[in-house]
């Protein structure tokens, strides 16, 4: 039977039923994961976390630091390259691992020189080397992503996923925590250059993990790369209909949250606190909601299918809200700040943990990454295009108001749920049995 990915459902195999959770769990692909997140995250985190508090610190208007949103575009239109990543391969180390080297390589360098500008006088260079570094963190997550589809198994992919997205999050305790504490004692200059430095993590993983991809199965020509992805998506069961609701589903799922979230640093210094205790409080209250994410998030994805995840973690993503509600009353509290931040890390993370499951699920193995590329696009523009206006919005409302409105937007994610993601998912209709032949 085929399935909505147009792949080839199987009994599986004696094998497959044998597989205990440990077997899975404590592997070298689950390990894979865990670094592989942490490199693909550090990218956005230094973007959407360490731009803002430096640019915020140096008096920029928050204006001027929400249109840095729009320097994040690579990631919306990160689709239109993806062939060619698919496509080609660098002469060295594979398909995906040639890749990714590259992209780490120039990421490392483009976040290190950052610091050594000045927002003062220099936005335009600032917002050039912004560009490269969203550029190549996009192309990051396009190699990273199809290598992690490849790898995994499919009753490993459920686990992988969790792992990956869990230590994704984990990894904005660098520019979020780390680089702010170290900011109170250190130019900026020296900060940027410790936070690059760890994209050493993601170059060594690459060099010692084995490539995955098949050249026999990629694609031979650049029309099979860009055109049959699209064609394969759009002619599944529902056509153009049910591809056009799943891609609004991507966007709006979570959008609430993203806006909420895309000034959280800049919000918590104009409550009044230092930038020492938003990185101590952001590291404490990161690690252990962040633990805690992974663990609930696995055992739930164990125990639910994909879609009653995207349900439940749905609710919890968009609870999360409420706090920031409640901080911009009370001000400057050392409790609430951890609230918030344990709040942010713990549902906003099983969010994206249900919902890179569900994206996975829908990818095509014939086409992992340009297919991969074109979903996670439809998560970014949110948080690139939306998030361009908080600032002015912030500055018109203000933000309890603004916090409110983020929780209203959540809204109609939810209610797509119920046209792709149903609660009750309906059984595949098997066809008839033949009938026994008569015996004469």
């Amino acid at each position: 039977m085929m399935t909505g990915t147009g792949e080839t459902d199987e009994q599986p195999s004696l094998a497959d039923i044998r597989r205990s959770w440990t077997e899975i769990l404590f592997s070298r692909k689950m390990l894979a994961c865990v670094f592989l997140g942490f490199s693909s995250g550090l990218p956005l985190y230094v973007l959407i976390s360490l731009v803002p508090a430096w640019l915020r610190s140096n008096d920029v208007d928050l204006a001027t630091i929400g249109l840095f949103a729009l320097v994040g575009l690579p990631y919306t239109w990160k689709f239109l390259w993806s062939p060619l990543m698919d496509r080609y391969k660098l002469p060295f180390l594979g398909r995906r691992r040639g890749w990714a080297l590259l992209v780490q390589l120039v990421l490392l360098i483009s976040i290190g020189v950052l610091g050594g500008f000045n927002p003062a006088t220099s936005l335009q260079s600032i917002v050039a080397v912004v560009f490269i570094v969203a550029l190549f963190s996009a192309s990051q997550d396009i190699v990273i992503d199809a290598y992690r589809r490849e790898l995994l198994a499919d009753d490993e992919l459920g686990t992988g996923t969790s792992i990956f997205v869990n230590a994704y999050r984990l990894s904005g305790l660098v520019p979020g925590a780390l680089a702010l504490i170290l900011a109170d004692h250190q130019p900026w200059s020296v900060v940027f250059w410790v936070t690059g430095g760890f994209m050493l993590i993601g170059i060594a993983t690459t060099m010692l993990i084995k490539e995955v991809s098949d050249d026999a199965l990629a694609p031979h020509t650049l029309r099979e790369a860009v055109v049959d992805p699209f064609v394969e998506f759009f002619s599944r069961d529902g056509g153009l209909k049910t591809g056009l609701a799943i891609l609004a589903f991507l966007f709006l799922y979570k959008l609430g949250d993203n806006m909420a979230t895309a000034l959280a640093t800049p919000f918590y210094i104009d409550m009044g606190y230092s930038l020492t205790e938003i990185g101590s409080v952001a590291k404490v209250a990161g690690l252990w909601a962040s633990i805690a994410g992974g663990v609930l998030g696995g055992i739930i994805m164990l125990k639910v299918s994909i879609n009653r995840a995207l349900w439940l973690f749905g609710f919890v993503q968009l609870g999360t809200i409420v706090p920031y509600i409640w901080l911009s009353q009370a001000g400057h509290s050392l409790p609430g700040l951890f609230v918030v931040v344990s709040g942010e890390y713990l549902g906003v993370g099983l969010g994206t943990i249900a919902l890179t499951a569900f994206m996975a699920r829908e990818t095509s193995k014939a086409f992992t990454a340009t297919q991969f590329a074109l979903f996670s696009s439809f998560i970014a523009v949110p948080r690139t295009l939306a998030n361009a206006s908080t600032g002015f919005i912030v500055d018109a409302v203000g933000w309890t108001q603004f916090f409110i409105l983020c929780a209203f937007i959540a809204i109609p994610g939810m209610l797509l749920l119920f046209k792709v993601a149903p609660w009750t998912e309906k059984p595949p209709v098997e066809a008839p049995p033949a009938p026994a032949p008569r015996v004469p």
